[in-house]
């Protein structure tokens, strides 16, 4: 073999020496490209995942919050009844007209607090009909009256800020 002849063997190695480093780096940049859109994609669920989690964790913390709320309001609303129906006896003596206003201040702080808390009365009087928030114990025939309005409010209901039923209203309904 002639010193050419060597040469262009020893050429002809090493572009072929060349090639497969070149085959061999791409295939490890592919392999790593792939590595990583899979750690991408693994790290892009588990970020949802997490978040889903924690909106999910924070509507189950607000419910139970509210639900508690609710059930606390429900237990103390028949003391703020006695105290309207204190407030609608008639009085005439000195001593009794300052009692009444006394009530007043308590019903008035009463109503302050429940609206602090989130719960305020459902209107009734004059209003439709409505199942959901009213509870019709009674019927009164009334011409002038459009069907199915309420007439008259016997016990007020209240309803929690994201339009839960605490109580629902009490009330007499035109046919």
């Amino acid at each position: 073999m002639s010193e050419k002849e060597k040469t262009e063997n020893v050429r002809q190695e090493e572009t072929e020496d060349v090639t497969e480093t070149a085959e061999t780096t791409e295939t490890a940049e592919t392999s790593a490209e792939d590595k990583l859109k899979e750690q991408t994609d693994k790290y892009m669920r588990l970020y949802a995942e997490f978040d889903n989690f924690r909106k999910r964790s924070q509507r189950e913390k607000d419910m139970r919050y509210g639900d508690a709320v609710i059930d606390a309001a429900a237990a103390i609303l028949p003391i703020g009844d006695n105290l309207e129906r204190a407030l609608k006896i008639e009085v005439e003596s000195e001593d009794a007209v300052k009692l009444k206003e006394g009530v007043e201040m308590v019903l008035k702080q009463f109503a302050e607090t429940l609206e602090k808390l989130g719960v305020k009365p459902i209107k009734a009087e004059g209003e439709q009909f409505d199942p959901n928030l009213h509870n019709a114990v009674m019927h009164v025939e009334d011409e002038t009256i459009d069907d199915n309005t309420v007439v008259e409010e016997l016990m007020k209901g209240y309803e929690y800020k994201d339009g839960r039923v605490v109580r629902h209203s009490m009330v007499k309904v035109a046919n």
